[in-house]
């Protein structure tokens, strides 16, 4: 195969390190010390609540454009796929009509209300640097930088907390949207309940998102995190399981499991102060990447550790996840990690732009990106048919509380119900692994236990496999009422696979 490669293909599936290390890693620094102080001299200079007002006015100038053109297309937001999270770029881009949306301030703080308004392009990063500042947080807080606030609410966003406030979705207060005739709407579960509630998982389907107003909870310094090894898949279902059912307490509870049946689960709770000997700055550019250190605790045994706040709640980004040991192997190592690890890591979307054709095509055939949300009953069920299917290892646990509010994705009873969302990020070790064949027996699978897929990964769903997963009752009820036929593409149309590169 080597043989037929360009020597700039060859380059970048040999020696793609040497870009990410001398290239990728200085230009991801800039970008975000670029941003973080462009978003807080903004913020302090309270310029973002008037400047809000024009940049809305713009979306919707678009918006009416489009219609003196004669609607030649469906619209979509003008981001370039590259600058998204997703290891996917979206193929549609290039046959919808672009709008642009650069909405990616802070807008305003409210302590007395205990709200934050901000615009669909402000990332986790940026949020947390802000609040934490003035001792607010979001109750759910999805742990890579990157993560923006737009992608979160319209796809989904859970974090280790997700068990005491739900997904996301479940701490927004109210929506701004610019609909497909160019007004503006804000909506809450008081004033057009139907589109705040069908909002989350639309995919952009109903309207430019130009705002997102969040519940904020006063924070405290440091999570006091207990790390319990467990060396059974039953040893694991049981107590990940019960930490996350608990009433009292476990503010933020979290599993990995490295091997069917070895794995290490996480319960923190925040406090004002630490044990002396036992604070861990894991954000520090020169620590071990967070998986390894949870990794340890199978030899060392339980322990407990105090963690920066904005440290624990960024944990995973500077390995992003654990998918960055493919990227630069050695990354782990003590010697890079004093030399080069403040520089760590690199941002997605670049790895993304400077990926190449060849690399792309490896990608998809030899590696997965998913997260399966499955009801916690179905736990070990589970990681069975992902052990046989991909043996994929570590594997992301992440309880969360799914609510019956009406929408896409909810509950299947009367009452809340614990879900948990396993992540699978790597290389399959199984010898028969098929991206598509694979991928559905898993999709089947979710669908069978009245599980979830989260959008950003491939789908390969037919439209009705994917309309029995996701409820589209309300979504279609208000795509009607909006007229969004016309307008935009269904949500199934920009998450499929044929739809992305």
């Amino acid at each position: 195969m080597t043989a037929s490669l360009s020597p700039l293909e060859y380059l970048i599936v040999h020696y793609r390190w040497v870009l990410v290390c001398f290239v990728l890693l200085p230009v991801s620094l800039v970008y975000d010390l670029f941003y973080y102080v462009r978003s807080y001299i903004i913020f302090k200079l309270n310029s973002a609540p008037h400047k809000h007002g024009d940049k809305v006015k713009h979306v919707q100038r678009q918006v009416r454009q489009w219609i003196s053109d004669g609607r030649p297309t469906q619209m979509c937001t003008a981001r370039p796929g590259w600058q998204t999270i997703s290891f996917r770029r979206p193929a549609y881009k290039s046959r919808l009509y672009c709008v642009s949306v650069n909405l990616m301030d802070v807008v305003r703080v409210d302590e007395t209300k205990q709200t934050v308004l901000v615009e669909p392009m402000v990332s986790m990063g940026q949020l947390t640097a802000l609040l934490l500042s003035s001792g607010w947080t979001i109750p759910v807080v999805p742990e890579l930088d990157d993560l923006t606030v737009g992608g979160l609410v319209m796809g989904t966003g859970v974090e280790s907390s997700s068990h005491k406030h739900g997904l996301i979705q479940h701490i927004c207060v109210s929506y701004e949207l610019v609909l497909a005739d160019g007004s503006v709407v804000v909506c809450d579960k008081e004033n057009n309940a139907d589109l705040f509630y069908a909002v989350p998982w639309s995919y952009g389907t109903l309207g430019f998102l130009t705002a997102v107003e969040f519940r904020i909870i006063p924070s405290k310094k440091y999570v006091k995190l207990d790390y319990k090894p467990v060396r059974s898949l039953d040893e694991t279902v049981k107590v990940f399981s019960e930490a996350a059912a608990r009433k009292e307490g476990n503010m933020f509870i979290e599993g990995l499991q490295f091997s069917l049946n070895e794995g290490v689960i996480m319960v923190g709770n925040m406090v004002d102060d630490y044990e002396p000997g036992k604070l861990n700055q894991i954000g520090k550019w020169h620590k071990p990447w967070f998986f390894m250190h949870v990794k340890s605790f199978l030899k060392k045994g339980e322990g407990t550790e105090y963690i920066p706040l904005r440290d624990y709640y960024h944990r995973h980004t500077r390995s992003i996840f654990w998918e960055i040991q493919d990227i630069v192997p050695f990354g782990n190592n003590i010697l890079f990690r004093w030399l080069f690890g403040w520089m760590v890591p690199p941002k997605v979307s670049l790895l993304k732009l400077t990926q190449g054709e060849t690399v792309k095509k490896l990608y998809e055939n030899n590696h997965i990106i998913q997260d399966m949300l499955v009801p916690m009953q179905e736990l070990k069920k589970s990681i069975e048919v992902f052990h046989k299917e991909v043996e994929v290892y570590p594997l992301w646990l992440c309880p969360f509380k799914l609510t019956n509010e009406p929408g896409m994705v909810h509950s299947f009873s009367d009452k809340d119900e614990l879900y948990v969302d396993i992540g699978v990020y790597g290389v399959p070790k199984v010898k028969n692994f098929h991206p598509v064949d694979t991928t559905r027996r898993l999709e089947e699978h979710v669908r069978n236990v009245k599980g979830y897929q989260m959008l950003y990964a491939d789908s390969y769903m037919t439209k009705k496999e994917f309309e029995v997963m996701f409820d589209h009752t309300l979504y279609w009820k208000v795509r009607d009422q909006l007229n969004c036929k016309d307008a935009f593409p269904e949500v199934y149309e920009k998450c499929n696979k044929s739809a992305r590169i």
